[in-house]
């Protein structure tokens, strides 16, 4: 679904898979400055949004997702992961309980699968699993926009689950949300009103997904999907201490996780690439990532151009590459900050030690 805010002035269209949202508006670098400074917002409507309803929600999700949610309270943010048999992800799932109902976030095109594969867990179960999609966005930036779906996101942003139009969606929640704002004398919590706050030229500017994605990408975030691939598991991603309970009960892919974690290290580690400012293209998503010789360890996830780092990435590379090599992304020159430890894993406790200079 095109977003509104790609009728702004200035505004480009993304690329895939941010198609139905905006790269920027006219004025990258800026829109990235105002996003850190708390005086911008950026349009991620193009995510899919996912309601879990129904008094066993909890337990329910508990039992199918790595995280602990059966004492989830009301308004507490959390992630989990819903892997595949094998451990593999296959879903990175932001959530959040208001007290009736879970509300997920997922990546583009993502929520009809998930949606599929939930449906067919519900067995006996009191839950109730709901694509809102089309009746909520989502936003991310300062405190203040409006709504109570709220999660931290990178350097002081804040992503939040708003209505796309108050005056069309008939939903008690998005009533609820829109009313507790207006008393409270804050913003209006819906896609709609933001657009036009920012034809108005209000206090907050529209900020693009080029800027999003740099700050994320800064912050060693990962992104389903362009970080990842269909072989990718938790301990690989980072995921392994914000997404994953480690003495939980059994859910869907666990034997993986328990294997890694006290037997074994994984196979790749993600890293955070500084580029090479002089080369004016990106590496391109899946471009490999090679060593000195031209041997082949990983690939490049996601690239952006940061307004003080210069040009930066992420990649996924194999576990057993020295931490102070030298890279090519793309034939792009990269040197490498450590992510995901090469001794994650095993129980191992976090210790650089795999150097070119003392490597065995």
């Amino acid at each position: 679904m095109e977003s509104p805010l790609l009728k702004l002035p200035g505004a480009v269209a993304a690329d895939s898979p941010d198609q139905e949202v905006a790269s920027h508006y006219g004025e990258p670098a800026h829109e990235q400055r105002a996003l850190e400074a708390g005086k911008a917002f950026v349009d991620r409507s193009n995510r899919g949004v996912v309601r879990v309803e129904g008094a066993d929600r909890l337990r329910w999700l508990h039992s199918l997702l790595s995280q602990h949610l059966e004492g989830l309270r009301p308004g507490e943010p959390t992630e989990a992961l819903l892997l595949s048999p094998n451990g593999h992800i296959e879903h990175h799932l932001p959530m959040i309980d208001d007290g009736e109902a879970v509300w997920v976030h997922v990546e583009p095109g993502a929520a009809p699968s998930l949606v599929e594969f939930l449906d067919k867990m519900r067995f006996m179960m009191r839950v109730e699993v709901t694509d809102v999609s089309e009746r909520y966005a989502v936003v991310t930036g300062p405190a203040g926009l409006g709504g109570t779906l709220v999660w931290p996101d990178a350097s002081g942003t804040e992503t939040r689950i708003v209505a796309r139009d108050a005056d069309a969606v008939d939903d008690a929640h998005a009533r609820a949300d829109v009313d507790a704002d207006a008393d409270a004398g804050g913003a209006s919590p819906d896609l709609a009103g933001l657009s036009l706050a920012a034809l108005a030229d209000g206090d907050l500017r529209p900020a693009g997904m080029w800027a999003y994605e740099a700050i994320r990408i800064a912050a060693h975030k990962p992104r389903m999907g362009l970080d990842t691939d269909h072989k990718a598991i938790p301990h690989e991603m980072g995921w392994i201490d914000s997404a994953v309970h480690l003495s939980k009960g059994c859910y869907r892919g666990q034997e993986t996780v328990a294997r890694v974690h006290n037997l074994g290290r994984p196979p790749r580690r993600l890293v955070f690439l500084h580029l090479d400012g002089s080369v004016d293209t990106l590496p391109a998503h899946g471009d490999p990532v090679e060593i000195p010789g031209g041997r082949t360890v990983g690939f490049v996830g996601s690239a952006a151009r940061h307004h003080e780092l210069g040009p930066i990435a992420l990649a996924l590379v194999k576990r057993n590459v020295p931490v102070d090599a030298e890279l090519l992304a793309g034939g792009v020159a990269a040197s490498q900050e450590v992510v995901v430890s090469p001794d994650t894993g095993a129980n191992a406790k976090i210790e650089l030690r795999r150097t070119a200079a003392n490597r065995p």
